[in-house]
């Protein structure tokens, strides 16, 4: 939520390089985001703990971040250029919701964290979560970001990427355990920022189910569907 508030500055600081960029199909730069990104995701999930897991972490950063740049260029791109198309917002959501999945789940599985079920647990509440603003969208005719954004869970997931790499540099990425049944889960960047991944989908849920309800029983009631079974009794 926070960082969607950014997105007007985002695209004037953005406006040199969409302007660059404009030769290019904004299909094409939603496509290049999706093969870089799943690159930064194993990257980070065969990272291991010396100097070569270093650089692989720096460098899955390093990935990740440069899909989400062309993730956030292919929309100013097409406005500015006057492609703006259904199957490209279609498209860009897609890919958004595969590499939100791959990223969690690549962290989880990665041996910083090592634990693929509670990286599927993060990545279901994510798309949980993801889902209810599209589908507020399809009923309601306005995209609904409240709560944890997808801007506001890669951020932290880069920085804790980075994070993770310094850390290991210097030999120091673990913080003990978490208690109870996660107790075999180690405390550090990685490992947090799933956690907050996964509380973050189970809040944007539902946030964003309350708002919606009410942003759609309002249209039901202002501007009622027809109902086909009324006609036939008649």
């Amino acid at each position: 939520m926070a960082l969607e508030k950014l997105r007007n500055l985002w695209e004037r600081i953005l406006a040199p390089i969409v302007e660059s960029l404009s030769w290019m199909s904004p299909a094409t730069i939603t496509w290049l985001a999706l093969p870089i990104g799943v690159l930064g995701g194993l990257s980070v999930f065969l990272a291991s703990e010396d100097q070569l897991g270093v650089s692989m972490l720096l460098g899955g950063g390093v990935l990740i971040t440069m899909a989400m740049i062309f993730d956030g260029l292919d929309g100013p791109v097409a406005r500015a250029t006057g492609r703006v198309t259904r199957w490209g917002d279609y498209l860009d959501h897609t890919f958004d919701r595969l590499l939100d999945a791959v990223w969690i789940i690549c962290i989880s599985a990665s041996t910083f964290v090592n634990d693929i079920v509670l990286g599927l647990t993060a990545a279901w509440f994510t798309l949980l979560g993801s889902y209810m603003g599209t589908q507020a969208q399809a009923v309601a005719g306005t995209r609904n970001y409240r709560g944890f954004s997808r801007a506001d869970r890669t951020i932290l997931s880069i920085v804790a990427i980075f994070l993770m790499g310094i850390l290991v540099y210097v030999d120091n990425y673990s913080w003990g355990n978490f208690p109870g049944i996660f107790d075999h889960i180690e405390i550090n960047p990685l490992s947090i920022v799933v956690f907050i991944s996964a509380l973050g989908g189970i809040w944007t849920f539902l946030i964003r189910f309350i708002q919606a309800s009410q942003q759609i029983k309002k249209i039901d009631a202002e501007n009622p569907l027809p109902q086909p079974n009324l006609k036939d009794e008649e």
